[in-house]
């Protein structure tokens, strides 16, 4: 992950005399007159992301997305956080440009609704209102792993390509496209469900959807579950140490622990995985012909080089040869911020499209 740049208006102190004082502290309330706002709003985790006109970051805040005395999620607690965020980077609310928030859940992209969040205990909210009503200023929605590979189209491993395709494995599988410097989407539903691609016809089912699709096959919940039975039937007695057979505790470090310190079991379970997300790409690649692919999630940045040489095994068995040599996979590079990035640089962009066509 490259250092990502956190700016902050220089503060000298105050300044001998009440009038050049009160200027100083005026010159750092105007040091931002500028800024945009991303926002990634989790199940579990909410962050906002202060940024200047080149995405530099301000400031930002991180807490948790439920209030532990309320029953669901309130909006409040959204513009609390942005709040805070605009404090930690010294900018004024007026200073604000544009809200770009990546939302879990259906989304209504035309109406800027969230259609229903079970994480959050919403159904029908209109976000994007509330957030620009709040604020003052324009507001976007969008899918948050749109978001994550916009952002890495903005300013990580995808930057500035013609075409970057994202895939970005977890407790599902998500993906997004970045087409030309706009988000390929519907007209008011995002697009790009690759974890329901159907790789088999025969096999196990995500929550939803038919047998043998590709999050029932590769995400990170399918291959705790094969590495579960692995500790049971006492194939692999280092993740056995680390996490026994509890689901919960099987996460991506965990995995990349257990076969550092010898579980080759587990390794043939993840490199199983990775090549049916690589057959996913190398199709996908025969339709869109994107310059580069984005691999995200906890399992790439846990261990890159396996799960890298393992996606790009699967692509290459499925992929035109045609169009072997016209793309690249590369492990996204934003972390955490991606999606916040993203958020900010669509409302950006979206804000800069209205306006032109005004």
């Amino acid at each position: 992950m490259p250092d990502i740049e956190i700016e902050k208006p220089k503060d000298n102190g105050p300044d001998k005399g009440s009038d050049k004082g009160s200027a100083k502290r005026a010159e750092k309330l105007l040091a931002f007159d500028k800024v945009w706002v991303g926002f990634d709003l989790g199940g579990t985790k909410m962050m906002a992301v202060v940024f200047d006109e080149d995405f530099k970051i301000l400031g930002k805040k991180r807490r948790k997305t439920r209030d532990k005395d309320k029953d669901g999620v309130q909006k409040e607690r959204l513009s609390d956080t942005i709040r805070m965020a605009l404090e930690d980077a010294n900018a004024d609310p007026s200073a604000i440009q544009g809200i770009g928030c990546g939302c879990p859940g259906p989304l209504d992209l035309k109406r800027g609704v969230i259609l229903e969040a079970p994480n959050l205990g919403w159904k029908d909210v209109a976000l994007r209102d509330y957030l620009a009503k709040e604020f003052s200023c324009t507001a976007e929605i969008c899918n948050d792993v749109d978001a994550g590979v916009y952002g890495e189209y903005t300013a990580g491993a995808g930057r500035d390509a013609r075409c970057v395709l994202g895939v970005f494995p977890g407790t599902g599988v998500g993906g997004g496209c970045v087409y030309e410097g706009k988000i390929f989407r519907g007209t008011r539903a995002s697009c790009m469900e690759v974890g329901f691609l159907q790789m088999a016809t025969e096999g196990p089912a995500a929550g939803v959807g038919p047998v043998g699709t590709l999050e029932a096959l590769a995400s990170r919940l399918a291959i705790a579950g094969e590495a579960a039975k692995a500790v049971y039937r006492g194939k692999a007695p280092h993740l056995a140490a680390l996490a026994g057979t509890d689901l919960s505790n099987i996460r991506s470090g965990t995995l990349a622990k257990a076969i550092e310190a010898g579980d080759s079991v587990i390794e043939d379970i993840v490199c199983r995985a990775a090549e049916q997300i690589g057959r996913a790409i190398g199709s996908l690649v025969n339709v869109l012909a994107p310059d580069i692919v984005v691999i995200g999630g906890g399992l790439a940045e846990a261990m890159p080089k396996l799960y890298l040489a393992s996606v790009t095994k699967g692509a290459n068995r499925n992929v035109l040869p045609s169009l072997k040599d016209c793309y690249e996979i590369r492990i996204a590079e934003l972390g955490d911020y991606s999606t916040a990035i993203g958020a900010a640089a669509w409302v950006k962009q979206q804000s800069g499209a209205n306006n032109s066509s005004k």
